[in-house]
């Protein structure tokens, strides 16, 4: 094939709808645990078809150079589809077939591309779509959606509107439900530091249950939404109606243990976390959980002797700490961009008196780049706490307030930032009113609360002061062409 022809082929695949089309960068995910968690979905969870687990695993395997082993995946979604799709076999193999072509163009069988490209393009006549290489069909868009949901926070918001493509054309169907229900769970749960009892996943977790009745997964994220908003015992009925069906689930194990932690039955927790971790053991997610409630189970002791514990009380929650930072450790391990394992890895090891190691953590984390807008704030903001007030630093933690500050997404965690950069900068020029830097920052802050006239007057003060700052000129400038 020549060169020419080579290219053609190329400019043809782009415009295929598969994964390799949509955008899925490896650099967001530590591919092991994507790898690791699409297994688990393929051998644990109940769902109407695995094919699109498989379609997600060969690309997986490809990206980490294992391309004859994505070809067994694509193999198995094909049977699959064949299974479990009869009615709409003919589209969903148009997913399957534009990977096929991918895999084959980067192992060099152009030919091979070549040929599933004719099949999606005689499929795509068939299906009387008006382009040659793709249809816009629902059950594309909530593959998609599928796909985008699995590589985690940062493409929530584009999976969210594949499910809703997908509804606008089949309002009713079970599927495309569920995915737009967990979507919004999720984005829901994502500030989770901020506003947790959100209630926008409530309705769609409600229909999705309607929906799909034998669907436990979905009942077991209702339930975690009704105990967010304070109505635990109906979610507590979905817990035990999905525990007494589905009791060898991990799916199920891991959100029941979850639920009774939040409510405080610790014990009970544990016991489900430990049978789940029987049956999953790499899961980042369950051994967060169990460092969760040894957590729990350590402030318990500290709360009943008025954080004093002495001998026996002593020695359990040093004990609980050591648990504690185990199963936070071993969570950080297989997900390292696991930001609140991270977090929460760094708090126990400050518990236990270990800096050097809290540090450690945090600058590891602090290095990231796989992880959202929301984390990195999230990370610097509890970074800058470590200097300030394990470290005694306020120069460190000004440094990490800042740099979380200018990361450019609106959160509760940037609203923390912005009140404590304010806090530090306000207190420096009551000691000192010449200090150019506080007055630049606090500009900044004014700035990015919309409060122009003062950030122009902080600006235009610190300007006087240091007159070659391009940051406050530049600043300065921007602010007075918007009045």
């Amino acid at each position: 094939m020549s060169e020419k022809t080579q290219n053609s082929l190329q400019t043809v695949l782009q415009q295929l709808t598969c994964h390799f089309t949509w955008d899925l960068q490896k650099d967001d995910i530590p591919l092991e645990d994507l790898e690791d968690r699409i297994c688990d979905q393929i051998e644990f969870l109940i769902t109407k078809s695995k094919f699109t687990a498989h379609n997600l695993l060969a690309y997986a395997k490809h990206l980490k150079g294992q391309n004859e082993e994505a070809f067994e995946s694509l193999r198995n979604a094909e049977e699959e589809i064949r299974n479990k799709c009869i009615k709409e076999a003919e589209t969903r193999q148009l997913v399957t077939w534009g990977n096929y072509a991918w895999v084959h163009y980067h192992m060099g069988n152009l030919a091979k591309a070549q040929n599933y490209v004719d099949r999606i393009e005689r499929m795509c006549s068939k299906l009387s779509s008006p382009h040659r290489y793709k249809v816009e069909r629902p059950e594309i868009f909530c593959e998609e959606g599928w796909a985008l949901l699995k590589f985690g926070g940062k493409y929530y918001e584009r999976a969210k509107v594949c499910f809703e493509k997908a509804l606008e054309q089949d309002p009713n169907n079970p599927e495309f439900n569920s995915g737009f229900a967990i979507t919004v769970y999720r984005l829901d749960d994502f500030d989770r530091q901020g506003r947790s009892n959100k209630r926008f996943s409530l309705e769609p977790l409600r229909q999705a249950v309607r929906l799909s009745p034998g669907d436990p997964y979905i009942k077991m994220l209702l339930a975690l939404k009704l105990q967010d908003i304070h109505q635990e015992a109906e979610g507590e009925k979905y817990i035990q109606e999905s525990l007494v069906k589905h009791s060898s689930s991990p799916y199920v194990l891991r959100y029941a243990a979850k639920f009774y932690r939040r409510k405080g039955c610790l014990d009970t927790s544990l016991e489900l976390l430990q049978k789940a971790l029987q049956i999953t053991p790499n899961s980042a997610f369950l051994n967060h959980q169990m460092g969760l409630c040894y957590r729990a189970q350590m402030i318990e002791i500290k709360k009943a002797t008025k954080n004093k514990p002495q001998g026996a009380n002593k020695e359990k929650v040093q004990e609980l700490v050591r648990s504690a930072i185990f199963y936070y450790s071993l969570a950080v391990e297989q997900k390292p961009t696991f930001i609140y394992a991270c977090i929460d890895l760094a708090n126990m090891y400050i518990e236990g008196g270990q800096y050097e190691k809290a540090e450690d953590v945090y600058k590891n984390a602090c290095q990231l780049e796989k992880v959202t807008d929301l984390e990195k704030q999230k990370i610097n903001l509890e970074y800058g706490h470590f200097q300030m007030f394990c470290m005694k630093s306020e120069d460190s933690a000004l440094t990490y307030y800042v740099k979380g500050l200018k990361v450019e997404k609106e959160s509760h965690v940037r609203e923390s930032l912005k009140n404590v950069v304010q806090k530090i900068a306000t207190k420096r020029l009551q000691q000192n009113a010449s200090d150019s830097e506080s007055l630049g920052l606090l500009g900044f802050v004014h700035q990015l609360k919309g409060e122009r006239r003062a950030a122009i007057d902080c600006y235009q003060k610190a300007l006087k002061l240091d007159p070659a700052n391009d940051e406050y000129s530049s600043a300065l400038c921007q602010l007075q062409l918007k009045i």
